[in-house]
Order: C-alpha cells, then structure tokens, then sequence
C-alpha cells in the first residue's frame, strides 16, 4: 500500500498535496482513520497550536503546550515512554514540536496526519475548555480555515 493509498480518507487532492509539502515525516505520522477507541483512550494527546486556539477546542484529554511560546517543562508530567500523539491544526506546527521531544528522549511521539482539522473532517469529537462537546474549532485564519469540511469556524 502507498503512502496516500493509506491515508486515502483526506478526499481532497489539494490538501493531500497541501499536507505532503508541508509535513517532512521528520517524525512517525498517524493517520485519524487509523485510530481506534483503545488507542486513543491509551494515547496521550497534545496540542502544539497557540492557546487561544485550544481554548476554542480540542481533543478530550490533550495537554496544551503551544507552539510559539513551547516550553520542554510542559512535558514535566508526562512520561518519556508512553504514547503520545501531538497535533496542530494540519501537521505543521506539531511535526517541530515532535522533533523537539524525540531530540528531548520522548520515544513514542507521533504526528496526527492532518491535524485536528482532519480529526473533525473524520467526524471525531471536541470540547470546549469545560470539557462539554462542541462543533466550534478555530479556524487557524480564513486561508487555512478553507481545510475544514466540517465543524463550525471560529477566528
């Protein structure tokens, strides 16, 4: 099977070919489609965007840790060794975040293939801060906003 044989679930050629320009696989990536409920119970989420855009929403249970102001000291409570699955809106921002933990020791640290748009495209669910479920997801900007098939856009 191919690489986009395997990620078949991203239906748009543009942003199959948007993702492949950006995300370098500098780190293991993760597919949404690929992700069953056990998995991701077991899994260990966290959110590299900036926090007005966690703060919109996010996977239940992902720990924010930001992009611009990321800080290793973040990661102070999560175990070098478990799984982790760390997420942006498209890969981008996540896939440098990655980098920065496998260089800091993390072994099992993945790359969520499309982001958490791509999660809500696949029709998985958010919260919101109070932890209630919710369709609001920032858009990133009205550029990138343009990925999201689904969910309800906020800027």
């Amino acid at each position: 099977m191919s690489f986009l044989n395997s990620f078949s679930q991203v239906e748009s050629t543009s942003y199959s070919l948007m993702l492949k320009a950006l995300i370098k696989e500098s780190i293991p990536i993760v597919a949404v489609a690929d992700l069953d409920q056990k998995q991701i119970q077991s899994t260990t989420f966290i959110d590299s965007r900036e926090k007005v855009e966690f703060d919109v929403s996010h996977i239940k249970g992902a720990t924010w840790v930001g992009y611009d102001d990321f800080d290793m000291a973040k990661m102070d409570d999560i175990s070098k060794n478990e799984p982790i699955i760390i997420y942006c809106s498209v890969g981008y921002r996540s896939e440098k975040i990655g980098e920065k933990l496998l260089q800091a020791g993390y072994t099992n640290v993945s790359n969520l293939y499309g982001g958490i748009f791509e999660w809500v495209n696949q029709g998985k669910p958010i919260v919101d801060l109070s932890g209630d479920p919710t369709t609001k997801i920032h858009g990133y900007s009205k550029t990138w906003g343009i990925w999201l098939s689904k969910g309800e856009k906020v800027y």
